[in-house]
């Protein structure tokens, strides 16, 4: 058995609404430093974790199961997407940077106070 057109459909569109919430997962992630060792990796993992479990659940209301083929196509997904997501972890890191560079001060993203260290 293989994934479905309309599973597959619904599976990019979770993936493309968890990449369009990836800041909220990144602050997520944020609130178990020290803990963790990677902000992103963090992220990363609890997005991936949210796409199989609806991934998971699409299968289970249409009183199914995903087979071995099943779990293997859905992992090839992820991994195709895999950079896209990143991206969209990263991307705000880096447009925060240039903005607050831009008038050639950098600054507390936290207080807006400059820094002058």
């Amino acid at each position: 058995m293989t994934i479905s057109k309309e599973n597959k459909d619904f599976i990019d569109s979770l993936i493309d609404y968890y990449i369009s919430e990836s800041e909220s997962y990144k602050q997520i992630a944020e609130n178990f430093v020290p803990e963790i060792e990677s902000v992103p990796d963090t992220a990363f993992g609890i997005i991936t974790g949210c796409v199989y479990s609806g991934f998971l659940q699409a299968y289970q209301n249409q009183h199914q199961s995903p087979g071995l083929d099943d779990m293997r196509e859905f992992n090839q997904i992820i991994k195709d997407r895999a950079a896209s997501i990143k991206k969209a972890i990263l991307e705000p890191l880096r447009t925060e940077s240039i903005q607050n560079e831009t008038d050639g001060k950098p600054k507390n993203a936290d207080s807006g106070l400059t820094d002058f260290n």
